[in-house]
């Protein structure tokens, strides 16, 4: 049984500006870790048993049907006291992650912040925009049950929101995204370096980039490259690249802007454009004009990629969209549903690439087996914040030369 616990929170590489967690919010870290587990696991998979045995029967006895759709099973489930349970601890699973999170930062918060303050002025990769104002969509809610969401803070000027999100990444995913939290970027970079193994983009561009933990791999694996990583909140930026410095790396910037507008950067630009986890956060009406930029920006036969949980479709059950769906009404992902229920690829090519030039390829994070031996591949996926994910991309045309082929092969990092 041992082989498949996840590592422990101790097993978190503690790079200068993570917060340090004492033994017992380690410990409760440990707790979630395994707690989550039990519940998208063995607890997990009673959802399926109630809807099955209960909630379809009763469904087909009022309705004389099978459901039409997702929203009527989350209607009837809604209704099942064991999927009601279910929710209620997984909700509650992740407000308390983020409130030990919060304990551990706001304890040693003035030393953060003055770190912080010290390796930003230091290294000249901070770019803050006071003129830039934090989209209506990011500031509805607290995303992720994350108090301030990833804007707020407790003072002028702090780094809370940051320190918080990276502090218990490691706890939600099990060590999924490896020792440092950034699984996802060097997945995603290993990808392009096995389907374009001669490219080597000058300048890239990381949207919507949080603290930069995906962001960073892609300045380490291109040594060569400009990185920019951009978001709206300052306060993940301030943690970002004060982490990004204290990682020593030095070809990245951390600059506030919007993907709405980045009028900042000329036309054709950027070699490469990327968002992780990131599409689902956005509105209906904010998405086709973060698209049209990032196509406004991207050289012809450059590369944009969305790294995403997999879009609802004919081929998905109705089931599984369901579950999938938990977070929209239960984790603060107000825009989760809609975005995964859309055709992707039609809005894409509304912006500009041709569905011709777009593709869709699998990416999984896979921590590294000589901090983690005990965690293996294939466990089960948390349906939103397991690290195993789909990735939308597409080739800029207009002096591409060259085919696409080839890239729907799966890459693990």
């Amino acid at each position: 049984m041992k082989d498949k616990l996840p590592p422990p929170y101790t097993a978190l590489q503690r790079h200068p500006m993570m917060p340090q967690a004492s033994h017992d919010e380690a410990a409760r870290f440990n707790f979630l870790t395994l707690f989550n587990r039990y519940l998208s696991g063995e607890i997990g998979r009673g959802n399926r048993i109630a809807y099955e045995t209960r909630v379809l029967p009763a469904f087909k006895v009022i309705h004389g049907r099978e459901p039409e759709n997702r929203e009527e099973i989350r209607i009837a489930m809604n209704q099942d006291p064991f999927h009601r349970m279910w929710s209620a601890l997984k909700r509650n699973s992740m407000e308390m992650r983020q409130q030990n999170g919060r304990q551990i930062v706001l304890r040693q918060l003035d030393e953060l912040d003055a770190r912080a303050m010290a390796f930003n002025e230091a290294s000249g990769l901070l770019e803050l925009d006071p003129s830039v104002e934090q989209p209506i969509y990011a500031a509805c809610v607290d995303i992720h049950c994350q108090p301030g969401g990833y804007h707020g803070g407790e003072r002028e000027g702090d780094v809370t929101v940051g320190a918080n999100y990276d502090v218990g990444l490691f706890a939600t995913t099990g060590g999924a995204l490896g020792s440092l939290n950034n699984g996802g970027g060097q997945a995603v970079v290993g990808w392009v370096k096995a389907n374009r193994p001669d490219w080597q983009p000058k300048r890239i561009l990381d949207v919507g980039c949080t603290v930069g933990h995906n962001a960073v791999p892609f300045a380490e694996g291109f040594p060569d490259a400009e990185v920019i990583a951009i978001d709206t909140a300052a306060a993940s930026l301030r943690y970002g690249a004060a982490r990004a410095a204290g990682l020593g790396v030095k070809n990245i910037r951390f600059v506030q802007a919007s993907g709405e507008d980045l009028s900042r950067f000329p036309d054709n630009h950027f070699d490469w454009v990327q968002t992780t986890m990131f599409l689902h956060e956005l509105s209906a009406e904010s998405m086709p004009k973060i698209l049209a930029e990032c196509r406004r920006v991207l050289k012809p036969g450059g590369l944009l990629l969305h790294v995403e949980q997999p879009q609802y479709g004919p081929d998905m059950p109705l089931y599984e969209q369901f579950i999938r769906d938990w977070d929209a009404y239960n984790n603060n992902e107000p825009f989760w549903s809609a975005m995964h229920g859309i055709d992707l690829k039609a809005v894409m090519a509304e912006a500009g690439f041709p569905m011709d030039h777009q593709f869709v390829t699998g990416v999984r994070a896979v921590p590294d087996k000589s901090l983690f031996p005990a965690s293996p591949d294939g466990e089960e996926e948390d349906y939103g914040r397991a690290a195993i994910w789909n990735a939308y991309g597409a080739w800029k045309p207009l002096g591409f030369a060259g085919s696409t082929s080839g890239a729907e092969k799966e890459i693990s990092a």
